[in-house]
């Protein structure tokens, strides 16, 4: 389904991202973990056309979307939902519904797309008058997957959305991301938190300084000893 090969990004002298390759297949969720700086959420970027690539290439359904818009890519079906939530303050929870949805026409569908988006997240369903800046931390990021959620993406990138939540948060977070994938909605998932990452993948890489240095299903890296030490403190 999405497809990245030999990709390399620079920032004036630093080389970002250093011929990475990476498959997110469909029905599948797909985690890319590693330390601060490492450059996960480079490659999200890059995906997107946020940033600009050196040399490489993105295959979107065996379509080279690497030098496409990001409105376009967007509009293909690839969504991002940014680290830091990124909601928007001022406007109560269903208008940062309704923003998520821009792009769309199909009135009937949005309607039923947003009672979806309430039944994964209850409590935002208790707060649709609610203006997003006095959510807590943990409702804000629930209203920003439930946002991207709401521009009907066929691949939900996801960066960092554990980063600063309570342990029980975390949980319900994760797991509405698995039900997500039940929806059908591929996902490609950028964690810090190794250990909840890998318990819902069904593939995992792990980057550092810009390379894949290990990959595997979450279950085999959740095992390997290297991994263990590095990320998951044993």
């Amino acid at each position: 389904m999405l497809a990245i090969r030999d990709l390399n990004v620079h920032y004036g002298g630093i080389h970002a991202l250093r011929g990475i390759d990476i498959d997110v297949p469909d029905g599948k969720i797909i985690s890319l973990i590693g330390a601060n700086g490492a450059g996960k959420s480079t490659t999200l970027k890059a995906i997107m056309g946020l940033v600009s690539k050196s040399t490489g290439h993105v295959y979107w359904d065996n379509t080279d979307i690497t030098g496409m818009k990001t409105k376009d890519i967007v509009n293909s079906g690839i969504i991002l939902c940014p680290e830091g939530r990124k909601i928007f303050p001022d406007l109560t929870v269903d208008e940062n519904l309704s923003v998520g949805a821009y792009l769309r026409k199909d009135k009937v569908a949005i309607a039923k797309d947003r009672e979806i988006a309430y039944d994964l997240f209850p409590r935002l369903a208790e707060r649709t008058w609610q203006l997003g800046a006095t959510l807590s931390g943990g409702e804000q990021q629930m209203l920003a997957v439930a946002r991207a959620l709401m521009s009907k993406p066929r691949l939900l990138m996801l960066d960092e959305p554990s980063l600063g939540l309570a342990p029980l948060v975390i949980k319900d977070i994760f797991s509405v991301i698995q039900k997500i994938k039940e929806e059908g909605v591929n996902v490609l998932l950028i964690e810090q938190n190794a250990k909840a990452a890998l318990d819902i993948s069904d593939y995992a890489y792990v980057m550092e300084s810009g390379v894949i240095s290990m990959a595997g299903s979450g279950k085999a890296l959740l095992s390997d000893p290297r991994v263990q030490k590095a990320y998951l403190g044993e």
